[in-house]
């Protein structure tokens, strides 16, 4: 009788297959099951459910900034760090990436939402220590805050739902200028939160969440990407070793002499790709998605099979 093993290659699609099920059922909003099917939340699902089960924060959309009383620091300088961003606004430093190096907010450009990198993954910039010391200063004090920028969401602007791609951090909003009105506000799990000047709110970024300024006036925030904290330290670990060497290989640039990281460098020829498939989408659907799903069924054969 021959003995009946299961590849060790169905068992790695399994658990990416269980992790992409958890992530899409997480929450009350969800993607149609042909985006999260191929959706970037599905590819990280392995690591991120390892990091949802250890997590000492709760499974919530919205959670309380009390709880991480290291932040209190921002906000109690919430004017300080506002002079400065409102400084780069005058000037125009707040803005779009304009080259294909910024693959975490790329497609956020095209629907007007523009940033200033204050520090990123393990990665400081240049810029921001010349044109920002103040807030780059504040924010060195609070060794938890991985990642930080000025975001600014101009009026007219919005940003798409989306669930972003690791869940090592939760992301930390301090208003700076803020409309304070319903029609600038964030949903978060289809949950709003209307930003007011001088206040933080932090939530989980890896539930669906989407943004929107209807509104004459500029919202710009502190955003902050802050350590997700864990009650089993391996997890803490794979967290910053992660964070350091995939997510800092994504740093990008305010200017030139920025460090540029080696994500972003080859990011601009991977969007060639995908660039030639939108023109074939356009002349032929059809055609499109075949291709589409050929390519995905053999990288999932070479990787499993």
């Amino acid at each position: 009788m021959s003995d009946f093993s299961i590849p060790s290659g169905i068992w790695v699609l399994l658990l990416f297959a269980m992790g992409g099920c958890y992530v899409h059922f997480r929450g009350k909003v969800r993607h149609r099951f042909s985006r999260q099917l191929f959706d970037h939340s599905t590819i990280m699902s392995p690591i991120n459910c390892l990091l949802y089960a250890f997590s000492k924060a709760p499974s919530t959309p919205y959670h309380d900034p009390k709880d991480y009383p290291a932040l209190k620091l921002l906000e109690d300088n919430w004017e300080i760090i506002r002079d400065e961003a409102l400084a780069l606004q005058s000037q125009q430093r707040i803005v779009a990436s304009q080259n294909l190096d910024d693959v975490g907010f790329n497609s956020f450009f095209r629907t007007g939402w523009k940033r200033f990198y204050l520090k990123w993954y393990g990665n400081d910039l240049n810029s921001a220590n010349d044109m920002c010391p103040k807030t780059v200063a504040l924010l060195k004090q609070v060794p938890s805050i991985k990642a930080a920028m000025f975001a600014s969401l101009p009026p007219g602007a919005k940003l798409q739902q989306h669930r972003d791609p690791y869940a090592g951090s939760l992301r930390y909003h301090l208003a700076l200028t803020a409309p304070g009105d319903e029609k600038c506000a964030i949903y978060v799990d289809g949950e709003p939160y209307v930003w007011h000047n001088g206040e933080s709110v932090m939530f989980d970024e890896t539930f669906i969440h989407y943004a929107k300024n209807d509104t004459e006036q500029q919202r710009i925030v502190l955003f902050c990407d802050v350590v997700r904290p864990m009650w089993f330290a391996p997890a803490s670990w794979i967290n910053a070793l992660f964070s350091r060497v995939v997510m800092g290989a994504a740093v990008s640039k305010n200017q030139p002499g920025d460090k540029v990281g080696a994500i972003n460098k080859l990011f601009g020829y991977v969007y060639g790709v995908r660039l030639l498939g939108k023109k074939i989408k356009a002349k032929n659907k059809p055609l499109y998605y075949l291709l589409k799903y050929v390519l995905f069924a053999l990288i999932i054969w070479a990787l499993f099979f």
